[in-house]
């Protein structure tokens, strides 16, 4: 933004006052908002949970009343009793209706009619006010339409359909299929027809507000309760039903009639395939949320103006002291070195005049000083510049001075010439040993090398090693002839052979002792397995040598430990292994005490892994 600091301080401070305020309003009307709805959708689940356990427990009272009648005798002996037998019939009815019906009529006042109709045509109808005419209902269709209904496991249902010639709508039928006392197969229907005016009132007590209104529908969205005052069509659509009946407990918001939008609110009973539904109005439950917002507005307006009078004067305490600083250093950059009259101000501003009137005068000595720390630099750069190449000249010098190799071989050829001119043959065969070994040892080339040149490596270390132990012994090398040319790594078989001599037999070797050298090819893979028969280790060790191996390091720093001997150690024939042909190769140690040690090189196995052997590799003198 271009212009005055002025200016812009005055638009920044609008900017933020404007954004605080209205980030504050925002997530306090959406706070606010959010709680209150949550607030109101909690308080209409209580409300309907309510409601939905007294309907409940409304129910399965009447539900019990028709186990009580279901267990009497006489109503047992009734669907069994043969249609014909008309003696049994009046008995049966008599006993019936004074001991069963009338108590059930008195205990419950919400029955209005009980019907236990036989599947062979007989049936008891009783009202609980007036006498039943023998033809006013006929039995049989009765019975097809509560078969049709009732579930063949015995269990009841609470169905949304009339039995008597009642007027109104508010009445439901709870049915059930009857066993005689012969039988276990039911024979019969218990009808109970009740009226749904208790219900309503379970429900008249509920606030819902001026628009808000509660209705019941069973399972296929018929309605067993709903206002008086609202038509069907005003109530549900389609869509709203099949949404109401899509689950047993729900909450959502959607429009219907009038296309008014509503929260509705609805559970399924536990008793009965009916669903309790509670609808409000969403502008009734937001209206505190208006208020609420038409409050935070006024309150963020007045915030707004005290707030850009306090920035308005804070703005100008701050910009008078940088206008002065400005000025003055417009003259510096001319040259004129000019002080500023320092003001009473005892905040930054104040401080930063007195600054830049110190930096004014000492600002030559410090260009002074400038000059003089970077000529030292200079020269210190130059010195430690100057030791540096003193020390790779150091350096160069000394990797001239090394031995050369060649030297050595001849050394150790001219050591052989004396011993086969003084007939010592041990002294020719160590010296010979030790020339190949060291020739094969300092060759900078891994991989180009095959079984057999690993084997005579191994044969020049037993050749020395036998010599200086004084003791003979023999290794057990079972390596087919095919993979005898096979590629590995160099030195990678010598380390582990020597491993197993210094380690697996601590109390010196016995006869049935032995080292074995064995080559396989295992799937996809060229394994050379070197095992013996000696200690083994414990659990607790082995442990620790295979945490070595997988921290995949070239060098061992611990060269006392029982896996790093002769210079290379196991570590470093895991990682050359590795570094030849990926980190899926590499060695593994198996072993147990008592029982010998195993360890086990892998290599890749493919046919152009092959070495092409074309003869000995020659001394150089």
């Amino acid at each position: 933004m271009r212009g005055s600091i002025s200016r812009k301080l005055y638009v920044y401070f609008l900017i933020v006052i404007l954004l605080s305020l209205s980030i504050i309003g925002a997530v306090t009307f959406t706070q606010s908002t959010a709680q209150l709805e949550r607030q109101s959708e909690r308080y209409m689940s209580q409300m309907i949970n309510s409601a939905v356990y007294h309907t409940d427990l409304y129910l399965q009272t009447y539900e019990k009343a028709s186990k009580s009648i279901l267990s009497d005798s006489d109503v047992m002996k009734f669907v069994d009793m043969e249609p014909d037998n008309s003696y049994d019939y009046y008995f049966f009815k008599n006993q019936i209706e004074k001991r069963v019906f009338d108590r059930t009529f008195t205990l419950y006042p919400q029955v209005n009619l009980i019907a236990l109709i036989s599947d062979k045509g007989r049936a008891l109808i009783s009202h609980h006010v007036r006498q039943i005419d023998a033809n006013e209902y006929d039995p049989m269709e009765w019975y097809a339409l509560l078969d049709e209904k009732l579930p063949a496991s015995g269990g009841y249902e609470i169905m949304n359909t009339k039995l008597s010639h009642e007027e109104g709508d508010h009445w439901i039928t709870l049915a059930r299929r009857v066993r005689g006392m012969r039988s276990h197969d039911p024979h019969g229907i218990l009808a109970v027809e009740l009226n749904t005016d208790e219900i309503s009132k379970l429900w008249g007590n509920m606030d819902l507000g001026s628009g808000g209104y509660s209705f019941i529908i069973d399972g296929s969205g018929a309605f067993i309760d709903k206002p008086k005052q609202i038509e069907e069509a005003d109530l549900l659509d389609e869509r709203l039903k099949q949404k109401l009946l899509g689950g047993n407990k729900l909450s959502f918001m959607s429009s219907v009639g009038d296309g008014e939008k509503r929260m509705y609110v609805a559970q399924k009973l536990e008793s009965a395939n009916w669903r309790l539904v509670i609808s409000v109005p969403v502008r009734e439950l937001r209206e505190p949320i208006h208020h609420i917002q038409r409050t935070i507005v006024i309150v963020a307006a007045l915030t707004f103006l005290l707030a850009l009078w306090i920035s308005i004067r804070f703005g100008r305490s701050i910009v008078r002291p940088i206008q002065l600083l400005t000025k003055a250093m417009r003259e510096t950059e001319k040259g004129n070195w000019m002080q500023i009259q320092e003001i009473r101000n005892q905040d930054e501003t104040g401080y930063m005049i007195r600054s830049y009137n110190l930096m004014v005068t000492r600002l030559s000595e410090m260009i002074e000083r400038v000059y003089e720390a970077e000529l030292d630099s200079k020269r210190s750069q130059l010195e430690v510049q100057r030791i540096e190449l003193e020390r790779h000249k150091a350096e160069f010098q000394a990797l001239q001075l090394q031995i050369n190799p060649h030297f050595l071989y001849n050394t150790l050829e001219a050591i052989k010439c004396y011993a086969v001119v003084q007939d010592s043959e041990e002294i020719m065969e160590m010296v010979e040993a030790m020339a190949f070994m060291l020739r094969y040892a300092i060759q900078t080339n891994l991989q180009d090398i095959s079984v057999v040149n690993e084997l005579k490596h191994v044969l020049n270390y037993m050749t020395i090693l036998q010599y200086r132990s004084q003791k003979p012994f023999e290794l057990d090398v079972r390596v087919p002839s095919e993979l005898l040319l096979y590629r590995m790594v160099r030195l990678t078989l010598q380390p582990l052979v020597e491993n197993a001599f210094l380690h697996a037999f601590p109390q010196g070797l016995q006869e049935h002792h032995y080292i074995r050298i064995q080559a396989e090819i295992a799937g996809d893979r060229f394994q050379v397995i070197v095992e013996d028969n000696g200690e083994g280790m414990p659990e607790e060790k082995l442990k620790q040598i295979r945490r070595k191996l997988e921290l995949n390091q070239l060098a061992e720093t611990d060269s006392h430990s029982i896996y790093h001997q002769g210079g290379i150690g196991l570590m470093n024939v895991h990682r050359r292994i590795q570094m030849v042909y990926g980190e899926q190769y590499g060695l593994t140690v198996e072993s147990a005490l008592s029982q010998g040690t195993r360890m086990i090189m892998s290599m890749p196995f493919e046919q152009s892994m092959i070495c092409t052997y074309g003869g000995e590799e020659h001394d150089e003198h």
